[in-house]
């Protein structure tokens, strides 16, 4: 059974349906057992499919499959007002709608997702926020988009889902170095207790500070760590350190009603 995580925020709204889906209920096997969503991934396609089917239709979507894009850790929005072939998914990292049962997500396993929604104007969107997308902009583009598509900024509520936690998020030196560059502030996302090697990322703290910058101030974290629940969440950090050939991908998806 397909058991989202959801968030109060969202979840207040009748006009807007959202799941934060883990891997429960879905009918992949093996290193991708469970509701692998990931088109990208070498799992059997047509179990791929069957599981983004199962989250649309959890979701009362009425226009087939999850309308995602291709994700590459850019800070490209884009609008949508139907779904888009599989052959010739644009690149993006956030999608954005005002058409009602149009169900749109991104694909995530250790990036933290993020879903929006102004429910007034009836415009959702959901992006995907890598520490990269997140210090080029996704999280501002997605608000802007939005904002194109009809929203007020002042209306617009956000909540981030599962990612890798800053306890599992080990990182570079060159990594904290570039993004601090970019703004000392940003140091007090990094620590590096006695006895860590390296320095540790708050992503989610991270991608909610570009949140309130961006004057979002209704901001719900679902808070749960990607890399520390094999039996919840795919997680590329954890299949890189088992020297795994693949890994799953995990949806997050909202529609407006």
């Amino acid at each position: 059974m397909l058991s989202p995580i959801t968030a109060a925020n969202l979840s207040a709204v009748c006009a807007i349906r959202h799941g934060f889906f883990t891997r429960a209920g879905g009918v992949s096997r093996g290193i991708y057992e469970g509701l692998n969503c990931g088109l990208g991934s070498d799992d059997d396609q047509g179990f791929v499919r069957e599981n983004r089917r199962r989250v649309s239709d959890f979701l009362y979507g009425e226009h087939g499959d999850v309308t995602t894009v291709y994700q590459e850790h850019g800070a490209i929005s884009l609008a949508v007002k139907s779904p888009i072939p599989r052959e010739a998914l644009p690149k993006a990292d956030a999608i954005v709608t005002t058409t009602p049962g149009l169900v749109i997500g991104v694909l995530t396993a250790d990036c933290a997702p993020v879903l929006f929604a102004d429910a007034e104007a009836k415009v959702v969107a959901a992006a995907h926020a890598g520490w990269r997308g997140a210090v080029a902009g996704i999280i501002e583009s997605t608000i802007l988009e939005m904002e194109r598509q009809g929203a007020q900024r002042e209306r617009i509520m956000a909540a981030v889902g599962p990612c890798i936690s800053q306890a599992a998020y080990e990182v570079g030196q060159e990594f904290k170095d570039e993004v601090v560059w970019l703004d000392d502030g940003n140091s007090r996302f990094f620590k590096q207790t006695a006895g860590q090697a390296k320095p540790h990322f708050d992503l989610a703290g991270y991608v909610i500070s570009r949140l309130s910058g961006a004057r979002i101030t209704n901001i719900v974290n679902t808070a749960q760590c990607t890399h520390g629940s094999e039996s919840l969440f795919y997680s590329y950090r954890r299949s890189t350190q088992r020297q795994e050939p693949d890994y799953g991908r995990q949806i997050s998806a909202i529609v407006v009603a």
